[in-house]
């Protein structure tokens, strides 16, 4: 992964966003010598934030396991009637 200070992130942006496009690796920023952000491209962001989203939806069903809050398949399939039709 390629590192960049906030200064030449701040005088080199666009060749630095022109370099995050052709390559798709993320970038660390640096304030000070230490971490302070990534630079990602739009594309991969969204692509991460899509599968956070998943990861959250199969935690909350085992969480659901877990403290026995589950349907039977009838009983889902009633809830779900108005989506369903």
């Amino acid at each position: 992964m390629k590192t960049e200070l906030v200064t030449t992130l701040k005088r080199q942006a666009t060749r630095i966003l022109s370099e995050l496009h052709s390559s798709g690796e993320p970038i660390l920023i640096t304030e000070h010598g230490k971490p302070s952000a990534y630079l990602v491209d739009v594309d991969s962001y969204e692509f991460t934030q899509s599968r956070m989203q998943i990861l959250e939806g199969i935690a909350r069903g085992e969480r659901a396991i877990f403290e026995k809050c589950t349907y039977t398949q009838d009983e889902a399939k009633r809830k779900m009637g108005k989506w369903l039709n």
